[in-house]
């Protein structure tokens, strides 16, 4: 099993990183991107025959005790078999 873990900055946190490359953006012409909100990513690959719920509880741990700032970042995931 594979989890996808994308870790952004919370909305209430200014992202500088991803306030230039949207003001470069609007420079280059591309008018329709209205925000840019930079983050991480990660991949995990989870040991098979793990049960599903079991899984996400873990992916979920690992996510908000490992992977992010829980004062300044969020993260959502998805998993694929």
């Amino acid at each position: 099993m594979k989890a996808h873990v994308y870790v952004t900055l919370k909305r209430t946190v200014l992202d500088a990183q991803g306030q230039t490359v949207a003001d470069a953006l609007r420079r280059m012409e591309y008018k329709n991107v209205i925000d840019v909100r930079q983050g991480k990513y990660f991949l995990l690959t989870i040991e098979d025959g793990i049960d599903p719920e079991e899984a996400r509880v873990e992916i979920e741990r690992i996510a908000r005790e490992v992977l992010t700032n829980p004062v300044i970042e969020e993260f959502t995931f998805r998993t694929e078999a």
